[in-house]
């Protein structure tokens, strides 16, 4: 299984240095790399079950790691573009307002040591902010990611040090709606 890694253009990121993004994007290569080897391992050698367990743990965290990372990096950049209307309008209905989800997802993003997810659930047709401790701890099957946060230190250290919060200062003003948007409206048909 080859997986191609994918280009992103950072050049409308604002406040987190040409440095942090290569290294962040380095580790995603990485994922991808230990993807490989993984899927070489499986098809190519005799494993214990113990061995194999291990190696199909290896396969998810790494395959989420991948995806994680593609959605991370695809919906950072400062644009001119809003929320979408009919998402503003589902996340009044299931948050209350925007302040009150943007609030939620921000404290989600706190508490993570992973990821922050905001995603649409088909099974209860609402949207939730996800946290996710690892890239395959925290998924919740039938949700589709709108927004994907990473609070992993790697996405922050070399620019804000153990400050957090300032990362997540910054990715707020770093959220390119275009590309949450266009993910909204990927979703099958739902009812609004």
């Amino acid at each position: 299984m080859a997986v191609e890694p994918k280009i992103f253009n950072f050049d409308d990121v604002k406040g987190i240095s040409e440095n942090q993004l290569n290294q962040h994007y380095q580790l995603y290569l990485g994922y991808i790399n230990s993807l490989e080897n993984i899927m070489t391992t499986l098809s190519t050698e005799e494993q214990t079950n113990y061995e194999y367990r291990g190696l199909k743990e290896g396969e998810t965290y790494s395959l989420d790691g991948i995806v994680l990372h593609e959605l991370y990096f695809a919906n950072l950049g400062q644009t001119n573009v809003n929320p979408a209307r009919e998402l503003i309008w589902l996340i009044n209905r299931d948050f209350g307002n925007y302040r009150n989800w943007l609030n939620d997802f921000m404290r989600t993003a706190r508490v993570a040591r992973g990821w922050a997810v905001l995603a649409y659930d088909y099974r209860d047709e609402s949207l939730h902010n996800i946290m996710q401790n690892a890239h395959n701890v925290g998924v919740v099957w039938h949700a589709w990611p709108l927004l994907v946060l990473d609070v992993y230190e790697h996405a922050y250290m070399i620019d804000f040090g153990i400050n957090k919060e300032r990362y997540l200062g910054v990715f707020k003003q770093n959220i390119d709606w275009s590309i949450v948007n266009k993910r909204f409206y990927s979703l099958s048909p739902i009812n609004l």
